[in-house]
């Protein structure tokens, strides 16, 4: 795992200080290489082959044919392609998956990710041919980010690296106003700061240097495919798989541990991979709250002989390192749930482990969100299923003690012009005149317009949830020098998952069946049967009741800044914070979100 970053002129200072920049994604080894038409720069943190050997920028050589790589990322099957590799006459000279990597582009070109499992953000220098490779991996679990101006190319594993260059640094109001009316977060190629854009998931970019042209095309697409057979067994095989591969590493594999069946399903598959040997648990536990799952997490402990690592904070805390936290994001977060994440990641750092596997993606394939259960309601409704759809009513409510979701269900329903009138009713405290610029967007549509549950989980696993998930992940865990890894995304596991009958993910008011059905005899009872969902949550509403939160608040909704901000009524969120302070209602999220975008336009943009 590493950071990477470049741009398509020569200034070995510049590329320096984008390194700095971006250090703490590689604090073992970093480097450069700059000649008249490009300057590469990497960070390294060390996770196979150890050595120099796997020092980058790395230069691959065969007969009059030079490329130059800088690599993050993992390719998990990169051993299975090097025997391929060498079979045809390649050479290596270090045991790291980057040399497999460039040299895979030697002999096959762009198609050649179309053989990699794992994830990965990299650049290809090819002097010969006078034009720089890029790609990322199929669901965007590492980040590539790029700013193309007047015919150069500025490229960086976080924004970070970017903003080194004298640019002038603005608010893309769309991609803001999507935000705060829609919800949505890294839905688009587009980020917070105009002009610097990511390079979407499955998808390869070349840059002609020549010409000074980008030309990106896609290589995956995602698919709900059609049901197959031997659904319990196959699942648990191809997961089996998805696991064993990221446990492959030269210094010590570890993992997160909620609580919840995911994060279990992953730790207890490891102690089932590896009999003997040590495997580190990490857990954020809340002693005496109603969000603690330290009695989960114990048992899963227990059964897989785990070595149980724990943190908690405190209110005082999070504000203590709100300001680094939205540093380390560089764009909004909507929640607390990530400075979770946050700490997590640094008591590993703080326990030596350098490698965890953790449960995010599963949500998305497996039906984790209750709201999936409306769309699959309205599936049943719209084919005219009367009775399966009522006994799935009365089977969720009997699992759940409540009817399922029924906002989502009748929106569905509705026509879209409604729905959008409906939308729009919930966000009196935006001015009017910003709604008004910008409400022609219909960001949120393929999610109101989907028509089954597989329709959902897609859009969810490619639009909706998981790539602003994957980047608080990837930005937690390389803060703290931490490489994480995601079985749940791994594209084999997420394609046959998508192709199993509906019933066989979620139904019966049950979430994630086939999971429940594959961990039988492997996960304790009580987790494998666990009905409610918590995740790593953080008392977000209980923050704002406390006196050092409420006096926070205040003065970031009372400042002159925030009153003068174009997007919010500064006179409507005082009285929603008094409101929520009184404890009459819970308006949290909303005063959060606007609290985090005001702190972040104060760090990124206003002091320019």
């Amino acid at each position: 795992m590493c950071g990477i970053n470049g741009f398509t002129w020569k200034d070995p200072e510049l590329i320096e200080r984008m390194n700095s920049a971006i250090r703490h994604r590689g604090p073992d080894d970093s480097g450069i290489f700059v000649d008249d038409r490009v300057s590469l720069g990497n960070v390294r943190l060390a996770i196979l082959d150890l050595s120099p050997k796997g020092h980058q920028p790395m230069r691959y050589e065969r007969g009059e044919k030079v490329l130059w790589i800088v690599y993050n990322g993992e390719v998990y099957n990169y051993e299975k392609l090097r025997e391929v590799l060498v079979r045809k006459g390649y050479n290596f000279t270090s045991g790291t998956d980057t040399e497999v990597v460039v040299a895979s582009y030697m002999e096959w070109g762009e198609r050649c990710v179309e053989k990699f499992n794992g994830m990965w953000a990299f650049a290809i220098y090819d002097p010969g041919r006078r034009r720089i490779f890029l790609s990322r991996d199929r669901l965007g679990i590492k980040p590539l980010h790029y700013l193309l101006k007047e015919g150069r190319l500025i490229f960086s594993s976080e924004i970070k690296g970017i903003l080194q260059h004298p640019i002038k640094r603005e608010v893309d109001e769309e991609v803001l106003f999507d935000y705060l009316y829609y919800n949505l977060e890294d839905h688009t190629e587009r980020t917070f700061f105009k002009g610097i854009k990511r390079l979407p998931p499955g998808h390869n970019a070349i840059f002609h240097l020549k010409r000074g042209e980008l030309h990106i095309a896609r290589y995956f697409q995602l698919k709900a495919g059609e049901g197959i057979k031997g659904e319990v067994e196959g699942f648990k095989e191809v997961f089996r798989r998805a696991v064993k591969r990221r446990m492959r590493a030269d210094v010590p594999v570890g993992s997160c541990l909620s609580g919840g069946i995911d994060s279990s399903s992953i730790a207890c598959t490891m102690r089932s991979l590896l009999s003997e040997g040590e495997i580190e648990a990490f857990s954020l536990i809340f002693p005496g709250k109603d969000i603690d799952e330290s009695s989960y997490q114990k048992k899963v402990v227990e059964r897989c002989r785990l070595k149980w690592n724990t943190t908690t904070f405190t209110m005082e805390e999070i504000l203590e390192d709100l300001d680094d936290l939205i540093y380390t994001q560089e764009e909004p977060f909507q929640t607390f749930s990530i400075y979770a994440q946050y700490r997590l990641m640094k008591l590993a750092r703080e326990r030596g482990i350098k490698v965890l596997l953790d449960g995010q993606g599963a949500d998305e394939i497996l039906g984790g969100y209750h709201y999936f259960f409306s769309f699959y309601l309205a599936e049943l409704f719209r084919g005219l299923k009367w009775g399966r759809f009522i006994r799935e009513v009365r089977a969720y409510k009997r699992v759940h003690g409540k009817y399922p979701p029924r906002e989502n269900f009748i929106l569905s329903l509705l026509p879209k012009p409604l729905v959008r009138r409906l939308w729009r009713r919930n966000f009196l405290y935006l001015k009017e005149d910003f709604i008004r610029r910008h409400e022609g967007r219909r960001s949120r549509d393929p999610i109101w317009e989907a028509k089954s549950f597989k329709e959902a989980s897609t859009i969810s696993e490619t639009y909706l949830m998981l790539p602003q998930l994957l980047r608080f992940e990837d930005r937690n865990s390389m803060r703290w020098s931490v490489e994480s890894r995601v079985p749940f995304c791994d594209h084999e596991l997420v394609e046959y998952t998508l192709s199993l009958p509906t019933e066989e993910i979620i139904g019966s008011g049950e979430t994630k069946r086939v999971l429940r059905r594959a961990m039988k005899g492997i996960l304790p009872e009580s987790v494998r049967l666990r009905r409610d969902k918590i995740g790593f949550a953080t008392p977000d509403k209980d923050l704002l009741r406390t006196e050092e939160g409420r006096r926070f608040a205040e003065e970031i909704i009372g400042s002159e800044s925030f009153r003068k901000r174009p997007y919010w009524d500064q006179k409507v969120l005082e009285g929603l914070l008094k409101e929520h302070i009184s404890g009459k209602k819970n308006h949290a999220g909303v005063l959060w979100k606007c609290i985090i975008v005001e702190l972040w336009l104060r760090r990124f943009i206003d002091g320019q």
